[in-house]
Order: C-alpha cells, then sequence, then structure tokens
C-alpha cells in the first residue's frame, strides 16, 4: 500500500515571536502535520525550545505534532513531551544505549514512536527494531541547523530503509534541505513524509506559505509518477 504524500513545515524556521500564529497560518496553507525540533546544544550543536512552548501552541492546530528530540538523554523528557501535546515522539538511534527500551517508553504513553538517524549512520540501527516503529526519520542534513543544503548520498539510504520496511505501515519521513527541487527525488526513492522549514517558511504570508506548500507537494507528487 503507497503511504500519502505527508508535508511536515518545521517551525524552526518560523517567526517565533508570534509562533501560535505562524502554526495556524501553515495549518490553514495546507500543512498536514506540524514538526517540531527540540534541539538540547548537547546531542547537536543548537538549543532550540522544550516541553512548556509545545503545550503553549499546541492549541494553535489540531493537526499532528510531529515532536523530534535532537537530545541526549530522551528518555526521561518522554512523558513530559508526551503531555505537552506530541502525537509522534522520534528519538535518535545514537542519542542513547537502549533504542528499543526508549521505543517502548514512547508507545506505553500512547503515543506513536519514530526514530531518526544522522546521515552518517547507517540504517541497519532499526533493523531489530521495525515492528516498535510508527515512523523513521532520515536526516538529509547534519542535524543542529536549519537551512542546510540536502546530502544526495541520503536517497541510497531511503531506497534501502523503504526496502527493510516492506509491507508494514511505517511512515518513512526526511528532514534537511527538503525544497521543490528535491522533494521529486525523496519521493521516488520511497520517502512519504516531507519536513521543510525554510523552504516552506520563506515569504512570511500566509499565502507564500500555500504556495511553498503546494510546490513540495507537486513535486513529491511528480516524483512517484
Amino acid at each position: 500500500m503507497t503511504r500519502p504524500i505527508i508535508i511536515a513545515p518545521s517551525i524552526l524556521s518560523a517567526d517565533f515571536g508570534r509562533l501560535s500564529a505562524e502554526i495556524a497560518a501553515i495549518d490553514s496553507a495546507g500543512a498536514d502535520w506540524i514538526h517540531c525540533d527540540v534541539m538540547d546544544g548537547h546531542f547537536v550543536p543548537n538549543i532550540t525550545f522544550g516541553p512548556p512552548v509545545i503545550k503553549a501552541v499546541r492549541g494553535a492546530s489540531k493537526k499532528i505534532f510531529d515532536v523530534h528530540l535532537m537530545i541526549a538523554p530522551a528518555d526521561p523528557f518522554l512523558a513530559a513531551f508526551a503531555d505537552a501535546g506530541s502525537d509522534i515522539i522520534t528519538v535518535h538511534a545514537e542519542a542513547g544505549p537502549h533504542l528499543d527500551r526508549s521505543l517502548q517508553a514512547i508507545r506505553a504513553l500512547g503515543k506513536k514512536a519514530g526514530v531518526s538517524i544522522n546521515p552518517g549512520t547507517p540504517e541497519n540501527v532499526i533493523e531489530y527494531v521495525l515492528d516498535r516503529l510508527d515512523l523513521i526519520l532520515l536526516m538529509t542534513v547534519n542535524p543542529g541547523f536549519g537551512g542546510q543544503a540536502f546530502i544526495p548520498a541520503v536517497l541510497d539510504k531511503i531506497r534501502r530503509v523503504k526496502a527493510l520496511v516492506g509491507n508494514r505501515p511505517i511512515d518513512i519521513e526526511v528532514d534537511g534541505g527538503v525544497t521543490p527541487e528535491t522533494a521529486g527525488a525523496v519521493a521516488k526513492a520511497g520517502a512519504n513524509v516531507l519536513v521543510a522549514g525554510s523552504a516552506v517558511f520563506k515569504g512570511g504570508t500566509a499565502a507564500s506559505y500555500k504556495a511553498n506548500i503546494d510546490a513540495i507537494r507537486k513535486a513529491a507528487e511528480a516524483g512517484r509518477e
């Protein structure tokens, strides 16, 4: 079964002074999910926000909050992110020694569980946790900052992950450098969830957000043809 194309704008590129309004704007502009990049200044070289901010803006949209934890350790904070309103909680395979335990903990909180792997991490690290997963997030840039260039070598990894997943009901997500120019290639390789930050929020208006989301979706769908 072919999973639908999902566009998940990253609020990392939003105007944080108007964050609730920005989330409402991308919701109205056609976003399928709201992607929240959580960074701790330790696992990645940047600090963004934590559970209180997610809780504060949760009311701005009824769409799925797709929360990507770029933090280490992640386990002590899973309950707080669940309580804040996360729908999907994704942890990095590189962020702790007990990935299976982390995924079990996320599901025990009633949330969907995701795993993310960095560009230099081989996909075989997820082979034995596939049946714990709802989402696999492949970083197509090195995590930590928005606006980076797409790493083409990850396209082969997407294809291999797609083969690993087989018929399991798992979404394959890509994050980093997704634009109308790269969306077709990642969708053709097998990804169905596309995270885009600066490519969505450029222009700064609701009309530009809609045009940007539509352009990424059109390119992704064309890549599947």
